[in-house]
């Protein structure tokens, strides 16, 4: 580009009358820096070879060197120095010459994007003294040898995180003299959980090792009845990963000087994360037909999409919400932001964050889909990250929720949170961002209503237990669950618990009183529902048991109705419809049993293989209702992994991935995918198809780098099944 062509875009840029530079929001854009910066006239004789000149700049960048191991930044595949802020690092400069201190003057300069400027934290000079100030940018001389000298650095706690470019300055009497630009020498600055200057500070090595340095994690799924779970790669060390996970900063233009604070990332990464607004990183798909993309079970790991996406600038298809979980902790961790990832069983998505689910029930006793509009999510997964949150009163602090799956839209985007996980519990929800929001997803109650002819809403049963039954993440150095509902609420019916919704009322969350409206729930018969344990393509039984508490004889009118159902609560089809008259005889209980057969379920079942069943009951001597729902998933079974050969870094091994057709029909474009970060990259291979009861066997040769426990990740998809995986752990020896 020629200089005027370049000074005209620099004119358009500038004229906008609003701010003398424009937007600085790209940490890959550079400017150009002088080499000599002259400070007036240069006399003829004037030679810069005559002055102190830097030869060379060594960044002991290597993973085995002293700044990745210290740093705890040595399993990234990158050949940049990668450091974490207010913690030392050590450089080395060659001069052409010994450096003396009483007549050289030298500086470093860090920069950042195309506009650097001190004030914004873009353009850091760091001039070298004697002493290093804890957190605060410095640097200072350690060893001196022949023409070189050993420097150590210091980062400000503070610093913005990214990629700055780095120059040696040396002062002479006409001008500055500055080293040629060398991407070499880029130095990445990330966040530091082991520093307690830093605002995600974390003091536990253990959860450290955990939340910030373990690359693969452990999604839980399923229901509260039957809770299941798989392993997912999250690989924030692998090639690339960390400058996909910069570039998604200047996708949602975040200003390069927000970016040393964690509570500003979470926020605009929880909108970058789903491509509700400017074409973000994963489209979101919860329609069953995944044509032209990936079905969101098929994906074994985030590397994949964040490559992706990154080379393409186009949204990945498809997500749902474990997807777009798993890609956020990616992205946190690859920063240094402690994270994890958490499911909440029964989930409400509460249209109007009212803190209640209505489901309207028709005549017959059976839910009016056209009326009923809010559903219950099986379970939906969130992020959670640590950091402290000086925007709030003291105490809110700690894990915060931060969700990327698109739902409702936060101050017009689609994003929620940081929500401090604190704050949630005790009902203080009039803190910044979307609390009330999450809190209904935990704590809503279900009303099941019928609408009168006049249009008066009659309630005729309430649950108040079945929203955020259990909330739960790996736990820490195992692949077991621990159980945080605790964190999010207070024991069921406790005190506490009430108090919480007094506070969480106080401020704003909507709540209508029970007195509100005319409500006496029939309390002396107790209605239980049971579904037998079941293989995907078997026949299973369900069972309806009534517990007459009282003196009187009583007849229910039931109602089952059996539905297919998005792992969101949404109905596919109802597949089943049972309608009985139940005697109850005084202080009994009676039990009826309802087979269900795999021809009704079998033509229309969807990716997660989940029922949904309502059982209403109407005493017909008193004319009240009891309800209950249900879900419930059957066993889909596990692909095999096994290996053969030495399990050594750097020899070749092969994995074998095994699979048996349980249904009773031939499985048709059958994909299946393999990788394990540290052993091999993702390999997808297309399969036509697998007749019933045969056995799909793929073997792949691979050279494992990494020596150390690694973990094999498969998943398979195909038109009738999907969700199947298969994982092995395998332990590779040092050669």
């Amino acid at each position: 580009m020629s200089e005027t062509a370049s000074s005209n875009e620099e004119k358009k840029l500038l004229l906008n009358g609003r701010r003398a530079i424009p937007a600085n929001y790209s940490n890959d854009e550079e400017n150009e820096v002088p080499e000599m910066e002259a400070f007036g006239l240069i006399p003829r004789g004037f030679n810069p070879r005559d002055y102190l000149r830097v030869e060379d700049i060594y960044m002991f960048k290597e993973p085995q060197e002293i700044n990745k191991q210290e740093h705890h930044t040595d399993k990234y595949y990158n050949p940049r120095l990668i450091v974490r802020r207010g913690q030392a690092f050590q450089i080395q400069i060659y001069f052409n010459r010994p450096y003396k201190p009483e007549t050289d003057q030298f500086w470093l300069e860090f920069l950042m994007g195309r506009y650097p400027q001190q004030n914004k934290g873009t353009y850091i000079p760091i001039p070298v003294g004697n002493v290093l100030k804890p957190g605060q940018w410095g640097a200072k001389i350690i060893h001196r040898e022949n023409n070189s000298i050993r420097l150590s650095i210091m980062s400000s706690a503070t610093c913005i995180i990214g990629k700055f470019r780095l120059y040696v300055a040396v002062l002479t009497p006409f001008g500055i003299l500055r080293t040629r630009r060398n991407s070499a020498t880029d130095t990445y600055i990330l966040f530091n959980p082991w520093c307690q200057l830093d605002a995600v500070y974390l003091d536990d090595e253990k959860e450290r090792e955990e939340y910030v340095l373990n690359d693969v994690g452990i999604i839980f799924h399923g229901n509260v009845e039957d809770v299941k779970s798989r392993s997912w790669s999250y690989g924030q060390f692998e090639e690339n990963v960390l400058d996909a996970c910069l570039f998604l900063m200047d996708k949602a233009e975040l200003e390069l000087s927000g970016r040393g604070n964690p509570i500003k990332i979470c926020r605009v990464a929880s909108a970058v994360i789903n491509s509700r607004d400017e074409n973000g990183v994963i489209a979101g798909s919860w329609t069953n037909s995944y044509d032209y993309g990936v079905a969101p079970s098929a994906w074994t790991g985030s590397v994949d999409i964040l490559l992706e996406y990154y080379s393409s600038k186009q949204p990945v298809r498809y997500g749902q919400c474990w997807v777009f979980a798993g890609v956020f902790n990616t992205f946190l961790r690859c920063l240094g932001i402690p994270a994890r990832l958490i499911t909440n069983y029964s989930s409400a998505h509460d249209n109007n964050a009212n803190l209640r689910l209505d489901f309207f029930l028709d005549d017959e006793g059976k839910v009016d889909t056209r009326l009923t509009k809010d559903s219950v999510w099986n379970y939906h997964c969130w992020n959670e990250a640590w950091m402290t949150r000086p925007d709030l009163p003291v105490g809110f602090g700690g894990w915060q929720v931060v969700d990327g799956t698109p739902q409702e839209t936060s101050d017009g985007m689609y994003r929620c949170g940081p929500a401090s996980v604190q704050a949630i519990k005790h009902g203080h929800v009039c803190f910044q961002f979307d609390a009330p929001f999450v809190y209904a997803e935990v704590n809503s109650d279900i009303f099941y209503s019928k609408m009168e002819k006049n249009g008066t809403q009659v309630v005729e049963s309430i649950d108040t237990t079945h929203i955020g039954q259990l909330i739960v993440t790996k736990e820490v150095g195992g692949d077991g669950m621990m159980d945080i509902t605790e964190n999010y609420k207070f024991r069921e019916g406790s005190d506490e618990e009430r108090l919480a919704l007094e506070t969480a009322v106080m401020y704003g969350v909507k709540k209508q009183s029970i007195q509100d409206t005319t409500y006496q729930p029939q309390t002396d018969v107790e209605m239980d529902f049971q579904a037998q344990k079941a293989v995907l393509g078997n026949d299973f039984k369900v069972t309806i048991t009534f517990r007459n508490k009282s003196r009187n004889s009583y007849t229910a009118t039931t109602y089952l109705s059996g539905n297919i159902v998005f792992y969101t609560g949404v109905t596919k089809r109802e597949f089943k419809k049972h309608s009985f008259s139940a005697k109850l005889e005084p202080s009994s209980s009676s039990s009826f049993d309802i087979v269900i057969k795999s021809s009704e379920y079998m033509s229309d079942l969807l990716e997660q293989a989940s029922f949904h069943f309502f059982v209403t009951a109407r005493i017909n001597e008193t004319g009240k209702i009891l309800a209950v729902q249900k879900v419930t998933a059957l066993e889909i079974p596990a692909l095999q992994i096994k290996t053969k050969g030495e399990l050594v870094a750097g020899k070749e091994m092969s994995v074998i991935v095994e699979f048996t057709n349980p249904l009773k029909q031939t499985l048709e474009n059958v994909t299946l995918r393999l990788e394990g970060p540290g052993v091999l990259r993702t390999i997808k291979k297309q399969f036509g198809r697998i007749p019933m009861n045969s056995t799909l066997t793929w073997e792949v040769k691979c050279i494992p780098m990494r020596p150390g426990l690694r973990k094999l990740i498969a998943s398979l998809s195909s038109d009738a099944l999907r969700h199947v995986y298969g994982e092995l752990n395998v332990q590779i020896q040092k050669p």
